[in-house]
């Protein structure tokens, strides 16, 4: 997982990794390493912070849902239940069906994505004890 500086990761690091490699590149707008290179190093899954590759990971899949959510329920904080909540609510969206390399997040423009994290947000709030009503 690379949270550094524009490329920083090449493909002879990515040799280096134990088969089928995951790859999360997310330094943005450049990421440590781009897909085309890090597959072309082994890696089997590669996800960056960028909208135009596969498996964009970016916050903003989660953050309109988690202040929909706490908004909703008047959250008096966000805790880790509420994040965690949300991630889980994200990754419960792709089923076996469709996980795959290329397809291991749902993109940020699907339109399931917002309203999933924020009902999820909003239980694990009231669950919490952080819902105000």
């Amino acid at each position: 997982i690379g949270v550094s500086a524009p490329g920083m990761v090449t493909k002879e690091m990515v040799q280096t990794m134990n088969k089928d490699a995951i790859i999360f590149a997310c330094a943005n707008p450049t990421p440590e390493i781009f897909p085309d290179e890090a597959k072309a190093g082994g890696a089997k899954v590669v996800s960056t912070g960028r909208s135009d590759y596969p498996n964009q990971i970016n916050n903003v899949l989660a953050f309109p849902g988690i202040f929909r959510g706490a908004f909703d329920v008047r959250a008096s904080d966000i805790n880790e239940e509420m994040k965690i909540a949300a991630s889980n609510a994200l990754a419960s969206l792709i089923s076996d069906e469709e996980l795959n390399e290329n397809y291991i997040i749902p993109a940020a423009f699907d339109p399931r994505v917002g309203p999933a994290v924020a009902k999820a947000v909003a239980e694990a709030a009231r669950k919490s004890g952080v819902a105000r009503i």
